[in-house]
């Protein structure tokens, strides 16, 4: 087996669908070799690294996991999308703290004015920040810095629930964690303390933070990280607030929420974590050609003719010889006609692609007897429909409505999911002086072109592979290549194992590994 060459230096791609430019088509199939081995790995580290309940999620029984098999923003969509990014304290809760405490205007400076007697464990004054820890992210963390340490320093920091008692300092009750500055201990959770770091006072910078992933908490100290404080701090539902606790006359801190820079390198310790993860992925093993053929099979899927053959060159090695193909050449499965037709479709010339089609395999583009329809056929009459709506042809377009797609009203079966609904949906956009800023305008982007696309072109593959073609539906195992079946799987999985650790942790997006 010949060794692959090196690829070439990343080129400068157009804006837009990525797919779109072929030279930065190219780059990423050359190198996505390299990046599916990596996602590869990771599914498996993950598979044999959960409970074996993990490793029975197939694409049938995960469906809150996945999308619809039809996804016109492909590999870098594979997955839902994620809930808006959580909103994080910006400021001290003013509206309840505790006794013996004034906050400033900008609500970021607290004094304790108690007495604050050292026997008597009640008049604590704390406060938490305005908001939870949020918990889809990989680490929390903010920052006070002592303007004065009062008459005994007697100083916490750390994180409480909502519940926690205010006139208490943290770690001192339930569900709570607390640093002190006066003797360097921890205290969690109202259990005897511990020896952790170094003491605090007047000037000092001490943080708190969360790795939110193995719900870890840990303090810092005038930039330097002191080590773990706590494990398994997410045992309870309730949610967790940062909070100081302060206990001696004209005590005064000032808390930093990430509204100016951090003395502790935050950003520099979250992407080591995510380094270090990424090289246990890289470690794990992946079976020699597994990679080359599921991207060449991902560019044969969708007909990219011209990348694919410049993968193969490119890689140097001879697509007959992959360990366990079971491809044909480069030229079978009607690439060229589906390369063709696929170019059509993206150009909104969906007469001349029923056309093409037709000389070849007629079958795709024709119903049966029976009255059912394939799923090509009924794509591309809606898209023809679209385009005269996108040309301002709007007689023309009532015309097709009349004599194309009103037939199929009331068509849909089993094998003809939701085919109703978009009926309704084409003929609305008649209704809009500017269909394109329309509700309705996500029937006018590229992305509907794409998915008209890759119907057609599962239906070739089809009609390709058995000779002949059922007018139905295409099964899901043909609406998707092998790649996208792998990375489907992917963020299934990684959704459960979010959903195991409850919620907590940086939710796994796949277009980050995608990113450019």
């Amino acid at each position: 087996m010949k060794q692959r060459r090196p690829a070439p230096s990343l080129p400068q791609a157009n804006t837009g669908n990525w797919l779109d430019d072929p030279a930065f088509r190219l780059y990423v199939m050359q190198h996505v070799v390299q990046l599916v081995e990596t996602l590869k790995g990771y599914f498996q580290a993950i598979i044999f690294a959960t409970p074996a309940s993990f490793a029975k999620i197939t694409l049938n029984t995960s469906k809150n996991a996945l999308l619809a098999q039809q996804e016109p923003e492909r590999l870098s969509s594979l997955e839902p999308a994620l809930p808006q990014e959580e909103l994080t304290a910006t400021e001290l809760n003013t509206t309840n703290y505790g006794s013996f405490l004034e906050v400033s205007k900008d609500k970021l400076t607290v004094v304790y004015t108690g007495s604050g007697h050292r026997t008597h464990d009640n008049d604590v004054g704390s406060i938490q920040g305005n908001r939870p820890v949020p918990r889809r992210r990989l680490v929390y963390y903010f920052e006070l810095i002592v303007e004065n340490r009062g008459s005994g320093g007697f100083i916490g920091i750390g994180f409480t629930t909502s519940s926690f008692k205010l006139c208490r300092q943290p770690g001192w009750e339930p569900h709570s964690w607390g640093y002190h500055g006066d003797d360097g201990k921890k205290f969690g959770c109202g259990q005897e303390p511990e020896a952790f770091g170094p003491t605090f006072t007047e000037g000092d910078i001490v943080g708190a933070g969360i790795h939110l992933e193995r719900q870890e908490m840990f303090f810092t100290k005038n930039g330097k990280r002191l080590g773990i404080a706590f494990h398994k701090v997410f045992a309870s539902e309730q949610a967790l607030f940062p909070t100081v606790g302060l206990h001696s006359h004209n005590e005064s801190v000032t808390l930093n929420f990430g509204q100016k820079p951090y003395r502790f390198d935050i950003q520099g310790y979250i992407q080591e974590e995510r380094q270090s993860k990424s090289l246990a992925v890289q470690g794990t093993p992946v079976p020699a050609g597994v990679s080359h053929q599921l991207v060449r099979d991902y560019l044969l899927y969708y007909g990219y003719a011209d990348t694919l053959q410049a993968f193969e060159a490119a890689s140097g090695l001879d697509p007959g010889c992959e360990a366990g193909s079971s491809e044909r050449g480069i030229h079978d499965h009607m690439l060229e006609l589906r390369q063709e037709v696929r170019q059509l479709l993206r150009e909104g010339q969906v007469l001349r692609a029923l056309e093409r089609i037709g000389r070849t395999c007629r079958e795709v583009v024709t119903s049966t007897l029976d009255h059912k329809t394939s799923a090509a056929w009924f794509y591309l009459r809606c898209q023809h429909f679209i385009e005269l709506i996108r040309q301002g042809e709007l007689k023309e377009a009532v015309d097709w409505a009349s004599n194309q797609l009103a037939p199929l009203q009331g068509q849909e079966g089993p094998t003809q999911p939701g085919w109703d609904a978009m009926l309704r949906d084409l003929v609305a956009l008649l209704a809009y002086e500017d269909p394109a800023k329309s509700p309705l305008r996500e029937l006018m982007s590229q992305a509907q072109r794409e998915a008209t696309a890759d119907a057609v072109n599962a239906a070739i593959m089809m009609h390709a592979g058995q000779g002949s073609f059922p007018c139905v539906e295409p099964p899901p195992e043909m609406k998707q290549s092998g790649l996208e079946t792998v990375l489907r799987q992917l963020v299934a999985v990684q959704a459960k194992a979010h959903e195991a650790n409850g919620g907590h942790g940086e939710a796994f997006k796949l277009s980050h590994h995608f990113s450019r």
